[in-house]
């Protein structure tokens, strides 16, 4: 009996589909069983405790399925109808609360459902393989393994599957279903005008991205908006992304000169500052420079506030430099903050990366009479970039996330006066990831934010890949 189907016709493994196709099709009538009532199958190849778990596995699925997954699954096409409301008993002579429809339940139920059907398809399919691989084993002579051997297999050679079991449950009741919620949500008027369970929200089709790319005279504020935000989004995280690690090399080469003195001392005071919590330190650092705080009183004291009056940096009325209530002066000063920040933790890892360039080519540049700077610019950034080059994409979308150096340094401090920003409740400092965050916790306009939401998705992903891609093909090899 053939365990496995043939090679493809181009020679390629078998997919899973095939496997499940060919081990149904050849295999006996408790294989075929399984597909339908999971421990049937085990239970006529005697693997009794495997079937009694599958079918406990199984019933449960089912059991949510009938109970809450169909129900809400047949509402999931109009999210609800039957509005809350009060209506009088004429058993008990009171106002009582109807049965009604909630809209956010019947999503997230009928999401779970979604999965859940899907996981017990593949389930399924993965039962029958099983129960072939046993009617093999039968037919061959051979006595498959027990329970208990099925268990130390699972603890030596496939030791792997019983690691990766709970991350991917993880990922997929904390990443992969809120993220199919996210994307429902963004087709919906969930917003505070349709909040359950007091009110119902429906079905909107494409009409929110339109709001957000101004395909409606009434959301020009949103599309406004939208374009302010990202371009400032895209600028933060390029200088940030890079402030950092040009900063962080130049840190470590000047810390690990042979010239530089007390190096440990140095890189020690500097560690320091990544012991130190990050919101502490923005929180210290906002009032340091707030415009009753202590840098803006240094300032006047010597004389810098009206230098800057007197060559038109700042307005004449001005008794203090807007560091972070102005939005140029504050773009200018968060980044400066991310640098203090971010590159004592780049410095460390441009310190271990420098370490290990191979010294022979360093030595055969100074022989060939590179100066420092052209050995830095062809041999020590290049071999910066290809073994850093993923850490910088990944760094990149970090910062395009960034939440907290935004908001722990703007919050409460800033004041939009763009009306057009206020009105879509955005600020000129805000990234995507803070806008979406007021956005919900301030206008409970959760539908737009939905929709921003993927477009940080999507703008995240397509960088990645095409960052990646990239890479694969120049990346540098030193031997």
């Amino acid at each position: 009996m053939v365990l496995t189907p043939p090679l493809r016709a181009d020679g390629r493994e078998p997919n899973f589909l095939q496997k499940f196709g060919h081990a149904f099709v050849h295999g006996d009538i408790f294989t075929k069983l399984s597909l339908f009532v999971w421990g049937l199958g085990y239970i006529g190849h005697g693997q009794l405790i495997k079937a009694l778990l599958v079918t406990l596995v199984q019933g449960l699925g089912l059991y949510f399925l009938g109970t809450s997954g169909i129900p809400a699954l047949k509402k999931f096409g109009t999210l609800g109808t039957v509005q809350m409301e009060m209506q009088f008993n004429p058993l008990t002579l009171k106002n009582e609360v109807n049965n009604y429809d909630n809209s956010f339940a019947i999503l997230l139920l009928s999401v779970i459902a979604l999965v859940v059907i899907v996981t017990l398809i593949a389930a399924a399919m993965l039962v029958v393989q099983s129960n072939y691989a046993l009617h093999a084993q039968k037919a061959a002579g051979k006595k498959p393994n027990n329970f208990r051997q099925d268990i130390t297999l699972y603890l030596n050679e496939k030791f792997y599957v019983t690691l990766l079991t709970l991350p991917v449950l993880g990922v997929v009741v904390f990443t992969i279903i809120p993220l199919f919620i996210l994307i429902a949500v963004a087709f919906t008027n969930y917003d505070q005008q349709h909040m359950p369970p007091a009110a119902l929200f429906t079905w909107v089709g494409l009409a929110n991205f339109a709001s957000l790319f101004g395909g409606q005279s009434l959301s020009l504020t949103f599309s406004y908006a939208f374009g302010r935000v990202l371009s400032w989004t895209l600028v933060w995280a390029f200088f940030a992304t890079f402030t950092n690690f040009f900063g962080g090399v130049f840190l470590a080469m000047l810390i690990n000169n042979k010239k530089t003195k007390c190096q440990k001392l140095w890189r020690t005071l500097f560690i320091i500052t990544i012991a130190v919590p990050q919101f502490v330190t923005l929180l210290l650092v906002r009032n340091f420079f707030s415009d009753a705080g202590i840098f803006n009183t240094m300032m006047a004291n010597a004389g810098v506030t009206d230098f800057l009056k007197a060559i038109g940096l700042l307005g004449q009325n001005m008794n203090h430099i807007p560091f972070l209530t102005d939005q140029h002066w504050a773009k200018f000063m968060i980044i400066l903050i991310n640098i203090w920040v971010g590159v004592p933790y780049q410095m460390l890892i441009a310190t271990g990366v420098l370490m290990n360039i191979p010294t022979d080519m360093l030595e055969a540049s100074t022989i060939d009479g590179a100066s420092p700077w052209q050995s830095f610019i062809h041999i020590k950034l290049p071999y910066l970039f290809s073994v850093q080059g993923p850490a910088l994409v990944t760094d990149f979308v970090r910062n395009v996330n960034n939440f907290n150096v935004i908001y722990l340094l703007t919050q409460d401090v800033y004041i939009t006066k763009d009306q057009a920003l206020a009105s879509s409740s955005a600020k000129e400092v805000d990234l995507l990831v803070t806008w979406l965050f007021r956005l919900t916790q301030e206008q409970y306009n959760y539908k737009m934010a939905a929709v921003i939401g993927i477009m940080v998705f999507i703008i995240c992903a397509v960088f990645t890949l095409v960052c990646f891609r990239f890479l694969n093909k120049k990346e540098a090899t030193f031997s």
